[in-house]
């Protein structure tokens, strides 16, 4: 008794055609595409956008003062930003300064916060009121967007070249199909008279 070979033995198959073997190995690399490329670029966006983002928020953390103040008046009943939740009402806020006494400003508190309730505003070098600078949580959120945006991206690209050809195989093998026809298809009709 012979035992037999685990391994797969190679046949000519008369009925392979050569758009059949192109299309396998493109499925191969679109795999490997999607299973190994994408994520890699989205982590290496992801990265690339931390670094940046993290420099920026301390750079904006040096240029950027708090200053506790007490809010002097009742906040304005509709937000200053349209569909803005918790933030955007404008109010009236007082604070001392060393040296420059008291001073007074508008800025934008939380819904609910009422006269005299103390918040904390934000200054940049000139004086004037400027958002807060964006904090460790806001930093992650633009790092995995980003990254999840450039892996989306890439997979998107990946898919669409893969429809794109697609396309292309099957135009080809339709004109092999016609080609084949064309040269068996007299041999299989008879001629009548």
């Amino acid at each position: 008794m012979r035992a037999r070979s685990q391994r797969p033995r190679r046949r000519h198959n008369p009925l392979r055609r050569r758009s059949d073997v192109v299309e396998a190995w493109v499925v191969v690399v679109v795999a490997v595409l999607l299973c190994v490329v994408v994520p890699l670029t989205g982590t290496v966006a992801g990265l690339f956008s931390y670094d940046r983002a993290r420099t920026h928020a301390e750079e904006q953390r040096a240029e950027r003062r708090p200053v506790r103040a007490v809010v002097a008046d009742r906040p304005a009943s509709r937000p200053t930003v349209p569909g803005a939740r918790g933030h955007g009402y404008r109010a009236e806020v007082r604070w001392t300064e060393p040296g420059r006494g008291t001073r007074t400003a508008l800025a934008d508190v939380r819904a609910g916060t009422r006269a005299g309730d103390r918040v904390t505003v934000w200054f940049d070098r000139r004086g004037r009121i400027v958002a807060p600078p964006p904090n460790d949580v806001a930093v992650w959120q633009h790092t995995v967007a980003t990254g999840l945006g450039v892996a989306g991206g890439t997979a998107a690209m990946v898919l669409l070249a893969r429809a794109m050809e697609r396309r292309v195989a099957l135009r080809h093998r339709l004109a092999e199909w016609e080609r084949a026809r064309d040269r068996t298809g007299p041999s299989w009709t008879r001629r009548r008279a």
